[in-house]
């Protein structure tokens, strides 16, 4: 009896192991859902409309793209919703337009592309986007979710060569097994995106979209990465041709074939069209604690030299840069500017110190590193004095202290938004502001080093035009509404002394990547989000050949900028160190190329400019600036000679 029972026992272990696994397969396999959610085969619907409608209800304005077989239902649908459709010539300028529509226009920068290279041909600029903290959706194309390995391999008992056999179409590629463009895009997007999902039904493509755009603002921003398998995002009667078994194996392996097929085709598209909520999903934004804020007003109250170093992350969302500007001038702080925080306090504000900032931080009592970060660019940290007050507010917890365990240390580190902690510091030091005297001695040293600046300008350059002259006309002649892009090395880093941003928010550079070939991406999305502004790319004639075909876009989309080419037939920034360190010239050299003749064969206009052109340089950029507002893209193609200027300058 003893063993019967026994007997029993396991036998009802076993079944209930059994029914387990059965449950866990239909769940699986979507059987269950299928019980309670209807399959609605004759609906025309696709997956597209159900992105168009997410991205809609997001506020989401323009959808970057080099068109693809894979994705061409979610540009359809966008269109349709009125989302602007703006197809570059290379993937990379769609994700560096869309990177800078997240900078502008405070909200998600948005891309698609196709499955495979089309996605591979993306990686610099979404991973130029993570790095300049730029909230970003990138939507990629992929392969049939046929016979993923997660289902063909727990406890699905069949054989994926039977399968494929049995329904042998060009739609039904299949993951994995070698179909046109396949390969593991997951993979490729994890290092880089802060959040990535592979779609499986159509069901799950509303509440996804909405979880990727909440994820790409919060926290630090940054891009996010969702991937479309061709079957989600047709419509049922196309997919269910694909489907159709043509040669199924005989007996029981075929009904099993046939039945997982069919029960797949109708998991993707259960309860597809059922309503679901499309509105945005809360933000969390990481701020200062109110004790945290308090320290910092005492700290900053018992300064005699306090200095602000302003990063990009003063321009995020929610706080206006207009509010973060009127804190900054009610503080009275002299301020050095960076990124996309060039321009906040306007073309000639007193409290806007550009020069000497390493004898600034070895003078100051205080530095509020407000979304600056301790890289290279600060000389990791050691260009802070020891005996500084040091406060860093930064909302990514790594970049807030890097190096700080081995060149400097901060007396307050706090986790939060730096444009928030600054109005709030402002409110709290209200009636409180620093002695002129110290920003003015400041900008005292700020005009000595720009007046000899100005005088290199004058200098002529044993050939060509002096760049620093060029540079300076254009500054002086660029309307007070413009935006500039900066997509280059040695010519765009003289830009960078020499151009001044007349407002907030009018500067882009790539960031801490330092990518070349941002220039023609930047620009489109800048032209598109303020169509009013004159937006000008300073190239040099290295970066330049990344996105010169762009003008083709340009002319196509009818966004007429301004791309200003110093063309000194070499990457200078490179040969500079390069031919005094190892005596060599090599792969550094270029050809003063005529960029201004391809630019007019994509339909913009071109003008080369030349030492012969020095008394005219005026006039002929100003005939630049009248073919914009007639609606060309132009191209000045100036021929530079060489300057001392950047002795020095870093390259690695």
């Amino acid at each position: 009896m003893e063993s019967l029972g026994a007997l029993g026992t396991a036998l009802g272990c076993f079944a209930g192991i059994a029914a387990g696994g059965l449950v866990l397969a239909a769940y699986k396999l979507g059987v269950l859902y299928q019980l309670f959610h209807k399959t609605e085969t004759k609906s025309p619907r696709h997956g597209g409309e159900s992105v168009a409608e997410v991205l809609r209800a997001h506020g989401v304005k323009f959808l970057f793209t080099l068109v693809g077989g894979h994705i061409s239902p979610i540009l359809v649908a966008c269109e349709k919703v009125g989302i602007r459709i703006v197809d570059t010539r290379h993937e990379a300028t769609a994700v560096f337009a869309a990177d800078a529509v997240a900078r502008l226009s405070g909200t998600v920068g948005v891309a698609a592309v196709t499955a495979g290279p089309g996605l591979t041909n993306t990686v610099t600029a979404v991973k130029n986007a993570q790095m300049a903290e730029s909230p970003l959706l990138l939507m990629g194309g992929a392969a049939s979710t046929l016979l993923q390995t997660e289902l063909s391999g727990e406890g699905v008992w069949l054989d994926p060569d039977a399968v494929c056999a049995a329904s042998s179409n060009e739609l039904l590629v299949v993951q994995g097994r070698g179909a046109l463009q396949d390969i593991d895009q997951m993979s490729l997007f994890k290092p880089l995106c802060k959040f990535c999902a592979s779609i499986r039904t159509v069901r799950e493509i509303v509440p996804t979209v909405r979880k990727a755009l909440a994820i790409a603002q919060s926290g630090t921003p940054g891009p996010v990465f969702i991937e479309f398998p061709i079957d989600t995002l047709y419509p049922y009667h196309l997919v269910s041709k694909e489907f159709a078994v043509k040669n199924p194996p005989k007996g029981l392996m075929g009904s099993i074939v046939s039945w997982y097929l069919n029960n797949h085709l109708m998991n993707i598209f259960a309860g597809a069209w059922e309503s679901r909520d499309v509105s945005p999903l809360p933000v969390h934004i990481p701020q200062a604690t109110d004790d945290q804020v308090q320290k910092c007003i005492e700290l900053v109250s018992r300064a005699k030299k306090p200095v602000i170093l302003l990063g990009s992350q003063a321009t995020l969302p929610p706080t206006p840069a207009d509010d973060v500007r009127k804190a900054l001038e009610d503080l009275g702080i002299p301020c050095f500017l960076g990124g996309m925080s060039r321009g906040m306090l306007g073309k000639d504000s007193p409290i806007h110190i550009r020069q000497n900032r390493r004898d600034a931080l070895k003078d100051a009592d205080l530095v509020l590193l407000a979304g600056t970060v301790c890289d290279f660019r600060l000389s990791y940290g050691r260009v802070l004095n020891r005996r500084s007050k040091i406060i860093a507010v930064n909302r990514d917890k790594s970049q807030l202290l890097k190096n700080s365990d081995m060149f400097w240390k901060p007396t307050m580190a706090i986790q939060g938004d730096a444009g928030s902690f600054l109005v709030r510091l402002s409110k709290g030091l209200k009636g409180h502001r620093c002695s002129e005297e110290w920003p003015q001695s400041l900008k005292a040293g700020d005009l000595t080093k720009e007046n000899a600046n100005r005088a290199k300008a004058d200098e002529k350059t044993e050939r060509h035009l002096n760049p620093l002259k060029v540079l300076h006309c254009v500054d002086e002649l660029m309307s007070e509404d413009s935006i500039i892009v900066a997509d280059g090395g040695d010519f765009v880093g003289s830009a960078a002394y020499i151009m001044r941003p007349r407002g907030p928010m009018r500067w882009l550079d790539p960031g801490a990547f330092g990518t070349l070939g941002v220039g023609g991406g930047f620009a489109l999305g800048a032209k598109l989000c303020r169509p009013e502004s004159e937006v000008w790319v300073v190239y040099g004639d290295g970066s330049l050949g990344y996105s010169v075909a762009e003008f083709d876009t340009f002319t196509r989309h009818k966004t007429p900028v301004i791309a200003v080419v110093g063309n000194d037939a070499c990457w200078s920034q490179i040969s500079r160190e390069q031919v005094p360190i190892l005596g060599s010239n090599v792969a550094c050299g270029l050809s003063f190329s005529d960029y201004h003749t391809v630019a007019d064969g994509y339909g913009g206009k071109g003008y080369l400019v030349g030492r012969e052109d020095e008394g005219r340089l005026s006039d002929m950029i100003k005939q630049a600036q009248e073919e914009t507002k007639q609606g060309k893209a132009t191209l000045l193609n100036v021929l530079i000679g060489k300057t001392n200027f950047r002795e020095g300058s870093i390259s690695v």
